[in-house]
């Protein structure tokens, strides 16, 4: 992939910008035109020359274990000492000093620090495996044996619009191409109806904006396409043109239109990926309802979900992992869902309230997660569906104030389930006191490597050329965690 003659998007050298602009600006009219459709229709696929399929399936370098993936993104930072890492030595130390009890201290993002302060929630094993997983998440924790929990994550980056665009997009920076950006463009998608990269919006937007989610330099069709799980999921989703006939003439003029544009030009990506995505959009009138219709889901489906719960967060994620397993089945390649704007806290950013904010954040996500991990066992689609739970880094094992705690990049935790991963495990470890990476050392760039590595792609292959280099997910960095691969 690393040789731009040999890629569908590669821009012709031999025309300047001038040259560029104006063939382009032929199609730009019709395109125009595209916004006014109402009804899906073969007409803009018809088999005269056009834009080439950006989505279709491509073969992956090895046998993949997994199809999908599923990015649940915990925004805001969970603390792993009180979640998915369990340390009694806080316990012990709680209400000390922490620069007499843990030694030296890194700098931290506030400079804020109280005591020890141990778990308020108890930890406990589960399953036959005996994973510890706190009392945060009893849902989560009686599919302990789905999860292989990294406990030695860390992270470059101690603030949270740069360390989402790592874990993103393994650059600190903005405007690189987003994880699922790269699994795309590497592999397609087997729906010509959906995205090959969907985002299902619960009503936080990251801090990094739409950008986390962006194609950066890739083309434009493999950046992430964003739902609202309630309410209108997309705008002008729901046809507007009454009759069906008008419908098919415009679509019919716009074909034409976009036909010609690209034979009088050199293939330009903006408008390839503009006449894909208008024609993606007709296509999506007919599924994203479809999509969005739960009526055909059972009662039961939908408690396991936690879709009848009281609390009105918990039944927003239900709703969200829902429509994840849904849009899986539908053969779409990367799903990532936000969470709730929880009773109007600043993601788990927990830097005082801890206990509150930690709380309400699990008691929407709890259950939902729990379910969706259920469904696609019963369902028969774990094995091939890559769930990933993580945040941007981890927190302090001492206090920030009285009750909260500060970002920690330093160690933390993160868990993946299926897809080709070994459950009932953990991989790497943290000091005693769950402050710093001790043990098998686990860096984003390898988190990368490995969830391409599942999908059958080598991410040292997986390039795109671009200001002169050839371009990759993991940059120059990146190993395969093979331990936790299942054989």
């Amino acid at each position: 992939m690393g040789d731009p003659r040999q890629n569908p998007f590669f821009l012709d050298p031999r025309i300047d910008r001038r040259e560029m602009l104006r063939r382009a600006s032929n199609g730009f009219g019709a395109l125009a035109l595209s916004a006014l459709l109402a009804r899906p229709s073969d007409l803009l696929a018809a088999p005269e020359p056009g834009p080439r399929r950006p989505m279709a399936p491509r073969s992956p370098h090895t046998k993949p274990k997994a199809k999908s993936v599923i990015f649940l993104f915990m925004e805001g930072a969970v603390s792993q000492v009180d979640s998915f890492d369990h340390k009694p030595m806080l316990a012990k130390y709680h209400g000390q000093d922490p620069r007499k009890a843990i030694g030296k201290l890194e700098k931290t993002q506030f400079e804020a620090v109280g005591q020890v302060l141990k778990s308020p929630w108890q930890f406990r094993q589960h399953g036959q495996s005996g994973l510890w997983v706190s009392e945060l998440f009893p849902h989560v924790a009686s599919r302990a044996d789905d999860l292989c929990v990294i406990r030695s994550m860390t992270s470059s980056f101690p603030e949270h619009t740069s360390a989402n665009y790592f874990l993103h997009s393994g650059s600190g920076l903005q405007g690189r191409p987003s994880m699922g950006a790269w699994v795309t463009y590497g592999l397609g998608s087997s729906n010509d109806d959906l995205p090959g990269y969907v985002v299902l919006n619960g009503g936080q937007i990251p801090s990094g904006g739409l950008d986390t989610f962006g194609s950066g330099f890739l083309p434009a069709t493999f950046q992430g396409s964003l739902l609202h799980a309630r309410g209108t999921p997309l705008a002008n989703v729901v046809p507007s043109e009454r009759s069906a006939s008008l419908q098919e003439a415009k679509l019919r003029l716009v074909g034409r239109l976009n036909r010609h544009s690209l034979e009088d030009s050199v293939r330009s990506d903006a408008l390839s990926s503009a006449i894909a995505n208008y024609e993606l959009a007709a296509r999506m009138q007919v599924a994203i309802p479809d999509l969005m219709d739960l009526a055909g889901e059972s009662e039961a489906t939908k408690r396991l979900y936690g879709m009848d719960a009281a609390y009105e967060h918990t039944r927003t994620y239900g709703r969200e992992c829902l429509l994840a397993r849904r849009l899986v089945e539908r053969g779409v390649r990367f799903v990532e869902l936000t969470i709730p704007m929880v009773d109007g806290y600043s993601r788990w950013d927990a830097h005082g309230g801890l206990v509150k904010n930690h709380g309400d954040n699990a008691r929407a996500v709890d259950q939902p997660i729990a379910g969706l991990l259920m469904d696609l066992r019963q369902r028969g689609l774990l094995d091939e569906t890559l769930v990933v739970w993580a945040g941007e880094f981890g927190r302090t094992p001492f206090a920030q104030g009285s009750d909260g705690r500060d970002h920690n990049e330093f160690g933390f935790s993160v868990w993946m389930a299926g897809g080709g991963v070994r459950g009932g495990m953990t991989y790497g470890e943290t000091d005693e006191w769950g402050y710093k990476a001790a043990v098998d050392k686990v860096e984003i760039h390898d988190l990368h490597a490995t969830i391409l590595h599942l999908l059958g792609m080598d991410h040292e292959k997986l390039t795109y050329r671009f200001s002169g280099r050839d371009m990759r997910l993991t940059d120059v960095r990146g190993e395969v965690i093979h331990r936790i691969v299942a054989s």
